[in-house]
């Protein structure tokens, strides 16, 4: 059966250009015909049910063959009514029944289908294309970006946001291939008005030059036929043309249900308009001498439905909070309890606080989401980083200013922002002309602005990126604990995830700890490897690496790359973009001047070189990392397997956010492309850096 599709469509469409040359007799040109007419119902009907557009993404494709398929029935019409002046049954019938045998009837009602079809149908439904093409587009960034932020934040898994990608690029696709797919309903409108002239003429012509046929046979048998086949051509192209129109105006219903069933739903789901309509309908029959049946039965009708409609708001549900009611983050306890003075003292690891006005964000009667995206905030970072974040404490606090959020660490506040409410937060280049209050997105300090929620839609069509205010909080949370990942990792943390380890490998666990390194020392190699943003969930490796070094040395910086060693292509894997990795590398000169200038500390291994060697090295960091950032790529700085470390504790406090990895690291990895060189030679002017 596979088989059989996949060479059907290639086969047929060959037959279509055979068809083109070679002459069909009457009766396989019958069949054809009716064929015709049918696919272009069927293809209607599908248009109708589905339940979205992308649902029938083959539709632009299949509109092309099936006009490709209809001009060929017209050129093989047109030869078998010029040369035998018959055509078969179908064109006959309409040629002579269904007009009467006028030519002029049958002119009038094919010049009637084709304004149908061309100045109404076709034309809205082009422009419909072409304006749903520009706004998709335009929209697909804004989101993009909407997907990471729900991402970020928790709400869907990796796997739902590469769903949701390529669902906005066959989107984009669908639409761009509609907007040239509705040129070809134009084009087919006029090559009948063209195809059916040029008939007539013919016909005409050679019913009386060639035939020796008088005027009114000629028409009989000529230009009869030719109307008829006009029509027969029109009648699927119209219905082709309506699919069109279906397919590029289904807006987002429900994505279960059919346009049929959507159309019918509203129409009767609210009591006022039906009972309006029928009252008028009713009161049309008092105009005198208007017909009464016809507006009292319509006019009965729409007031027998309204009576099955329940008045709106009729369930007593209501979305607004009861008078007097508060609510409350906390439950109110006795300040004076021992129990409540010792919960009091003990330090949260993670907080989150909130303005009195940002209360509705916790409120799911008022539609608030935060605490459930905290929830998937936990989930998410738990799989990407492979350890078990402390609850968020949230709590109201009267005494922030209105519209503030804060985040706390250990009691100690590490950042702040704002969500207005009634806003939704805009992000992209182009928001001047949206009302609103212009800021900075927290995390990655995008151009912003606090826009209101219900421009949202207007936005999203000017190509921002629109993120609601749980999302913001969200994503700023989700950063602080990435940042600050090392320092949530708690004694007792790594001794649940040991507990976890050994439940599935316990030699593992056994032969490592205590018996090799306490639970403290291995809390620091993971501390020192979340620090540098490299997931921890691979423990049963980490633990192997440990333990097998820890048997010639202790030394942390030893664990460390022990570790990193184990986790091998996973510690390069996040840097790489399309298969490649671009490194900024150490010139080899440099780079033996610091292995020869390595001095122990305690905080380990330290390159003492000359300052201006230093500031001057790090400016070239700063600048390649800058250029590299600017062309969309995240440049990683390499160098001997023994200068890692250090080069790590020289760099981080000027450039955080460069990794830097040794040459061991990157074997087996992508593609490596060089980003640049540096060479700490002051070949010309560079920025001042404090070292």
């Amino acid at each position: 059966m596979k088989r059989v599709t996949q060479l059907g469509v290639p086969v047929g469409i060959v037959m279509i250009v055979v068809m083109l040359v070679v002459p069909l007799p009457a009766m396989l040109l019958d069949v054809l015909i009716a064929a015709n007419i049918v696919g272009a119902l069927l293809v209607l009907l599908t248009a109708m049910f589905v339940g979205r557009p992308l649902d029938f993404a083959s539709f632009p494709a299949m509109l092309l063959v099936m006009t490709l398929f209809r001009l060929a029935l017209n050129v093989s019409a047109t030869r078998l009514v010029l040369i035998d002046g018959y055509a078969g049954k179908v064109i006959d019938t309409f040629g002579h029944f269904v007009v009467g045998g006028s030519l002029i009837v049958g002119l009038i009602i094919f010049a009637i289908l084709l304004i149908i079809q061309f100045v109404v149908i076709t034309n809205g439904a082009g422009r419909v294309a072409e304006v749903g093409a520009r706004f998709t587009l335009d929209a697909m960034p804004g989101k993009q970006m909407a997907i990471d932020a729900d991402l970020n934040s928790g709400l869907i898994d990796e796997d739902e946001a590469r769903r949701r990608r390529a669902e906005v690029h066959a989107e984009a696709d669908f639409y761009g291939a509609m907007d040239g797919a509705s040129k070809f309903v134009k084009g087919d409108a006029i090559a009948a008005i063209i195809i059916t002239l040029v008939n007539l003429v013919g016909g005409f012509t050679i019913g009386m030059v060639q035939r020796g046929l008088s005027a009114g046979e000629s028409v009989t048998a000529y230009s009869l036929l030719s109307v008829g086949d006009g029509l027969v051509s029109q009648i699927p192209a119209l219905l082709l043309s309506v699919a069109t129109g279906l397919v590029v105006t289904r807006s987002a219903g429900s994505n279960d249900s059919d346009m049929g069933s959507d159309i019918v739903a509203q129409l009767v789901a609210r009591q006022a308009p039906l009972r309006i309509a029928g009252f008028a309908g009713m009161a049309l029959c008092l105009i005198p001498g208007m017909p009464k049946i016809p507006f009292l039965l319509t006019g009965g009708v729409l007031l027998l439905v309204s009576t099955r409609v329940p008045a709106q708001g009729q369930d007593g549900k209501t979305g607004a909070l009861a008078s007097g009611e508060v609510l409350s983050l906390e439950t109110t306890k006795n300040p004076d309890l021992p129990e409540t003075l010792v919960e009091e003292m003990l330090v949260d690891p993670l907080g989150l606080e909130l303005a009195a006005d940002l209360i509705d964000l916790v409120d799911p009667l008022s539609g608030g989401d935060l605490l459930e995206r905290v929830k998937g905030l936990r989930r998410k970072i738990a799989g990407d980083l492979g350890i078990v974040v402390p609850l968020v404490r949230t709590r109201d606090d009267v005494t922030l200013p209105a519209r503030t959020y804060v985040i706390k660490l250990f009691g100690i506040e590490v950042a702040r922002g704002e969500a207005p409410p009634g806003t939704v937060l805009a992000i992209g280049d182009f928001l001047g002309s949206l009302p609103g209050e212009a800021t900075q997105e927290p995390v990655f300090g995008l151009e912003a602005k606090w826009i209101p929620a219900e421009l949202r839609h207007q936005a999203e069509l000017g190509g921002a990126t629109v993120v609601d205010r749980s999302a913001v909080i969200t994503t700023h949370l989700s950063e602080i604990v990435t940042v600050h990942a090392a320092r949530l990792l708690g004694r007792e943390d790594v001794r649940l995830l040991a507990d976890v380890v050994k439940r599935t490998h316990p030699n593992v666990v056994d032969e490592l700890t205590p018996a090799q390194l306490s639970l403290g020392e291995v809390q620091r190699v993971l501390q020192c490897l979340l620090d540098e943003r490299i997931s921890v969930r691979d423990l049963v490796r980490i633990f192997e690496a440990l333990s097998l070094r820890a048997q010639s040395s202790k030394d942390l910086d030893g664990l460390v790359d022990a570790a990193r060693g184990a986790l091998g292509p996973g510690v390069v894997a996040p840097y790489v973009v399309d298969g490649l990795v671009h490194v900024v590398t150490i010139d080899p000169m440099l780079e033996q001047q610091m292995l020869e200038a390595l001095r122990p500390s305690d905080q380990g291994p330290m390159i003492a070189l000359d300052p201006t060697i230093l500031q001057t090295m790090l400016a070239q960091l700063h600048q390649l990392v800058t250029e590299a950032e600017n062309h969309n790529q995240r440049p990683v700085l390499v160098c001997a397997p023994q200068l890692r470390a250090a080069v790590r504790r020289l760099v981080r406090p000027i450039i955080e956010r460069v990794p830097v990895l040794s040459y061991r690291e990157l074997t087996g990895s992508a593609q490596v492309r060089s980003a640049g060189v540096v060479s700490g030679r002051a070949t010309s002017p560079t920025m001042e850096v404090t070292v």
